[in-house]
């Protein structure tokens, strides 16, 4: 079966990879399309594209952004955009500007918590790409502030922390106009343990499909997403979530995969949107 992963991330978000190493490490982990889904940015696409047009992998355009249902964050995946969609490049800005402020209010939390560490420390991390927090992480580890990368979300920038700060708010069903409108589709992206009345929720808002194969979705949960997807006559998608680096999930890519009917069945679906 020709391997398809539709989840990974480059250096223009919080992946390790720049888009043409991502490609070549998909290309030698035999994967034959790849969908390229950075945290609310599309700039990778374009480079990522053409390298994979010159090596022999198809790039399906995607981007990850994060929503909110009452106190909980759920991120969604969107595929076969249009790249060029101006209102949904000017919601993405929004998206990374609103990232900016949220890093610095996190560094002043840290900063009263006694770390010597600047917004320009973490931006220095960030390059061009969106900022967010593991760069504030990789920003505490490199200054010597803890003793590893995980120690700064579990103990300081971790979701319910002491400098915890939220991302701004954004609802599902806003998510899902803004790609709808851009010619996409919108997928829930692991889903994980997330309580059945809240998937239904989010399903009902208009999602598209659910994000089954995932590197945290275990055989069961696999199971259960896919009866989910039968029921609601939604579509699947798949992939390993690969960022490399420190999250040492190298392994992962090639592991977590779906396949290329999924991908047509994505396809079939906006002809049907389009029609």
């Amino acid at each position: 079966m020709s391997k398809v992963d539709l989840h990974t991330h480059t250096s223009y978000s919080d992946g390790f990879y720049a888009p043409k190493e991502l490609i070549l490490k998909a290309k030698n982990a035999g994967i034959e399309v790849i969908g390229i889904t950075d945290h609310d940015n599309i700039a990778a696409i374009k480079e990522a594209s053409d390298f994979g047009k010159e090596i022999g992998v198809e790039v399906i355009p995607g981007v990850e952004i994060s929503t909110d249902v009452e106190d909980k964050e759920i991120h969604i995946l969107a595929y076969f955009f249009e790249p060029d969609n101006s209102e949904l490049e000017r919601y993405l800005q929004f998206f990374r500007d609103e990232r900016l402020k949220r890093a610095d209010r996190i560094v002043g939390k840290l900063k009263s918590l006694g770390f010597n560490i600047t917004l320009d420390d973490v931006l220095k991390k960030a390059k061009n790409s969106a900022v967010g927090r593991p760069h504030i992480a990789q920003a505490m580890l490199d200054g010597g502030f803890i003793s590893s990368y995980y120690e700064a979300f579990n103990k300081y920038i971790g979701n319910g922390c002491a400098a915890y700060e939220k991302k701004v708010h954004l609802s599902p069903q806003s998510a899902f106009k803004i790609i709808n409108d851009a010619g996409g589709l919108s997928f829930i992206a692991h889903p994980g343990f997330m309580h059945e009345s809240l998937l239904k929720e989010i399903i009902t808002a208009g999602v598209d499909g659910i994000e089954v194969i995932h590197p945290s979705n275990n055989p069961s949960h696999v199971k259960f997403y896919r009866g989910i997807v039968n029921e609601y006559f939604l579509l699947e998608s798949g992939g390993s979530d690969f960022h490399g680096g420190k999250r040492e999930d190298d392994d992962n890519l090639g592991k977590f995969y779906t396949s290329t009917q999924v991908v047509e069945a994505m396809r079939q679906r906006l002809l049907k949107n389009s029609a």
